[in-house]
């Protein structure tokens, strides 16, 4: 009988080996289906990455060159901006620099601009002196002299007054204060700082300029004060030129006359104010005007004729005379207030057509006529605010400007007193007259009823106190 396969062992575990080894086998194809699906996937997932990581970089690279082309133009923006902004301030400086010379320009045509026909003023004025006499007369002249004549464009401050029995028209002026005169002469960029800095005029300049600015408003208002008055009804114009201002030691307003003057018609005609080389300075000392020495600085002068802004009428006393007390020291006026007592003493005495002379002391130098019934002659004048003798030299230099002027006499005339040497040659010469302090003071006391004191240090040799006191 055959035996069962159950029965038989190793059939057994061979079919269970089989399959064991089948189902290994399977299990080890599963497993690397798996893992190569796994790497299909890791695979797929790497390039996915690196897919997104190179649009993000090239999303970044665009980004950054669409911020690098904006940076660029906001450079070039700012460049540019900067450019223009640096170009304004350029014009800037230049269109100052411009104004600042057109302005000083404008000083220097002061009297080549005035008007020259003012017959339809004149006429007006005439009408009102007949309608309404000398204060309607002085009013309508004010309103034509009180047109603006530099460059702020606003009306001048002017007054005026009218002396029918002296056929005298005084004007009283504001004059323009020295803060017109540009105190930069140009103005440039500085980049460094982005800014625009004036170039200072030099403090000479300047006063040279207002100086020069004073004398042609002067010149220019009696101009036009004849040009608008009718010739029968004025012959003489007195201007005195005030400034307001502020006094730098009290800060107190004040008003001083820089300028005072009396021009006849006929002396005024004598000039050629349109001329290109006219000195506006040297034709007012001509004039024989009283000017401040330092108008810049507001050094006031006495006017010639004071003016009562009250009442606006013409005080009693005339000229420099008016202004002088009973007891005025002499070493105490100014050069130019001298010079005009001087004049005013000599015309008193009975010489006329004085005319001063270019002078470079603090005297006068001048040429009268001595009119006589019969015979004229000229004569030479110097005069001396001295408070020490006068020497030698003046003497010399007095014969040589007689030789030149071909002048019959010559005077010298001082506050001091002369020395011996001086009175020897004066003696020689025979033609020069000496006339010192104490002579002086009593020619001021004949001629012009003023008892004046000369303060000298000293009393001179030969001389007593109450000579010049």
């Amino acid at each position: 009988m055959r035996p069962s396969p159950r029965g038989r062992p190793g059939l057994r575990s061979k079919a269970k080996q089989q399959k064991q080894a089948a189902a290994e086998r399977k299990r080890l194809r599963d497993e690397t289906e798996r893992r190569r699906e796994q790497k299909r996937i890791d695979t797929a997932e790497q390039k996915a990455k690196q897919e997104l990581a190179r649009i993000r970089q090239d999303a970044e690279r665009r980004e950054a060159a669409r911020e690098r082309d904006k940076q660029r133009v906001v450079s070039e923006s700012a460049k540019e901006a900067q450019r223009l902004a640096v170009e304004r301030m350029m014009s800037l400086a230049e269109e100052s620099t411009q104004q600042a010379a057109a302005r000083v320009a404008g000083f220097e045509t002061l009297l080549t601009r005035r008007c020259l026909d003012l017959s339809d003023h004149r006429r007006a004025v005439g009408r009102n002196f007949d309608v309404g006499g000398p204060e309607d007369m002085a009013w309508s002249v004010c309103e034509v002299l009180a047109h603006p004549i530099h460059e702020a464009g606003e009306r001048e401050q002017c007054r005026a007054t009218y002396a029918p029995e002296q056929r005298q028209l005084v004007v009283e002026f504001e004059l323009p204060r020295q803060t017109v005169v540009p105190t930069a002469s140009g103005y440039r960029y500085v980049k460094a700082r982005n800014e625009i800095a004036p170039q200072p005029r030099k403090e000479a300049e300047v006063k040279a300029i207002y100086g020069r600015l004073v004398a042609r408003t002067a010149l220019r208002i009696l101009d036009q004060s004849f040009r608008t008055t009718p010739p029968q009804l004025v012959d003489t114009v007195v201007f005195n030129g005030h400034v307001s201002a502020k006094d730098r030691a009290t800060g107190r307003p004040i008003r001083p006359c820089l300028i005072s003057v009396e021009a006849s018609r006929d002396r005024l005609d004598e000039l050629e104010l349109d001329e290109a080389e006219l000195d506006s300075v040297l034709c007012l000392r001509s004039l024989n005007a009283i000017v401040s020495p330092h108008p810049f600085d507001l050094e006031a002068v006495r006017p010639v004729i004071q003016f009562d802004l009250s009442r606006y009428k013409f005080v009693d006393e005339v000229d420099v005379v008016a202004g002088m007390d009973a007891r005025h020291d002499l070493l105490t006026v100014s050069p130019g207030e001298f010079e005009h007592l001087i004049r005013r003493l000599f015309e008193a005495a009975g010489m006329k057509a004085w005319v001063t002379q270019q002078s470079k002391d603090e005297g006068v130098d001048a040429v009268a006529v001595v009119e006589d019934p019969l015979m004229s002659f000229t004569c030479v004048i110097q005069a001396k605010r001295y408070s020490k003798v006068v020497g030698l030299e003046a003497a010399h230099a007095l014969a040589g400007v007689m030789e030149d002027k071909n002048a019959g006499k010559a005077i010298l005339v001082t506050t001091s007193w002369f020395g011996k040497a001086s009175r020897d040659f004066v003696q020689r010469h025979g033609r020069i007259e000496l006339i010192d302090g104490r002579g002086l003071k009593a020619m001021l006391a004949e001629h012009l009823g003023l008892d004046v004191l000369i303060s000298l240090p000293k009393v001179p040799p030969g001389w007593d106190r109450h000579d010049i006191t």
